[in-house]
């Protein structure tokens, strides 16, 4: 298993490990549902230094960028970001990325951990007609995720640059704590935040000095619970190799350009698309439950996320489901423990 730098600094908090795309995680400190609200509330701190971070750069990288993703980088102005999706050639995905502008010819790509090798792998492919410089350098950097409505004054407090014209989606870099830090506006969990990345040894300074100021550390189950309550998908979960993503709500991602995959991708039947859930009644919807019609007679998809919101109290979910069945406000049913629960079908996020 590897360790982030913070590894001692988490055991040193109480953190329960475990084991996740091959790192040893924090999953909780005090608890799931302390930290989420805390999120939601204040000011939560997560160690994301697994995430995989690939610099693209050279001449063409804004014109390789807009071909080989789904978004359109090439459109980001310096300073700017925006949420992507890496396509394969079979209509479905990679991995789904956050492509950071740092300059004229130069971009930060952010992947999921498990998935490092293979958006490499996939760059480095798709960019041998481009000039361009495909580099993981995953190992240089720390990624810290700061969320919550307090998150800027507290980030304030300890940064010698201004922060109020680093809006939503926006990068620039910063000191923080004597070091150079780069943040971005955006974020994992629904709320308002930061994520810093700083060189990895520098991210213990970093991480502690925020942990002192008041920001709740939090675990990858208060992360997990945070992105499905604001809807936001989770590859290997909600998305896959298989998904084309103009089945799901987040279609917009796909720009009418040339991209890599394009002829696989467009124009898709759509027998089964991705929905949110709200269940009715006790019960935890699990990944891989059956969706079933109104009358249980007939399955018509399955539970890729669920859980109890821990803001609302409420059993939420995402799901694959007959197209037949999408429609917002559709009434479902989810089987758990042999007892069938009505589900409504409604557009994210699962809270005001």
């Amino acid at each position: 298993m590897k360790q982030t730098p913070l590894y001692n600094a988490h055991v040193a908090l109480g953190a329960r490990m475990v084991d996740f795309a091959g790192w040893k995680m924090p999953i909780q400190y005090q608890g799931i549902k302390d930290e989420h609200l805390a999120v939601r509330r204040d000011c939560g701190l997560f160690d994301v230094s697994h995430m995989g971070e690939i610099t693209v750069s050279g001449p063409a990288a804004s014109g390789f960028l807009r071909y080989a993703t789904l978004n359109d980088p090439a459109k980001l102005q310096v300073g700017r970001a925006q949420y992507s999706m890496l396509p394969n050639d079979r209509g479905g995905l990679v991995d789904d990325l956050y492509i950071y502008r740092r300059d004229e010819t130069e971009f930060l790509v952010v992947c999921n951990a498990a998935n490092i090798a293979a958006v490499v792998a996939q760059l480095v492919d798709v960019s041998a007609d481009y000039d361009v410089t495909v580099e993981d350098v995953s190992s240089q950097w720390g990624l810290l995720a700061l969320q919550g409505p307090n998150a800027a004054s507290l980030l304030a407090h300890h940064c010698k640059e201004d922060l109020s014209d680093v809006k939503k989606n926006r990068v620039r870099d910063v000191t923080v704590v004597e070091q150079p830090v780069i943040i971005a506006r955006t974020g994992y969990t629904g709320e308002d935040g930061f994520e810093l990345f700083c060189l990895a040894e520098n991210v213990a300074a970093l991480w502690n000095t925020l942990v002192n100021a008041g920001a709740t550390p939090c675990g990858l189950g208060a992360r997990d619970t945070l992105r499905l309550e604001a809807g936001f998908p989770l590859f290997g979960h909600d998305l896959s190799g298989d998904t084309n993503p103009l089945c799901t709500t987040f279609s917009w991602v796909v720009k009418d350009k040339p991209f890599y995959g394009r002829e696989a991708m467009w124009d898709p039947q759509c027998e089964r698309r991705l929905v949110g859930l709200v269940l009715q009644g006790r019960g935890v919807p699990r990944e891989g439950y059956r969706v079933c019609s109104p009358d249980g007679a007939e399955e018509i998809g399955a539970i890729t996320s669920g859980t109890v919101s821990p803001l609302t109290k409420r059993a939420i979910a995402l799901a694959w489901v007959d197209s037949d069945y999408s429609a917002e406000g559709c009434e479902l049913a989810v089987e758990i423990r042999n007892q069938l629960l009505t589900a409504t079908v409604t557009a994210p996020p699962f809270y005001d």
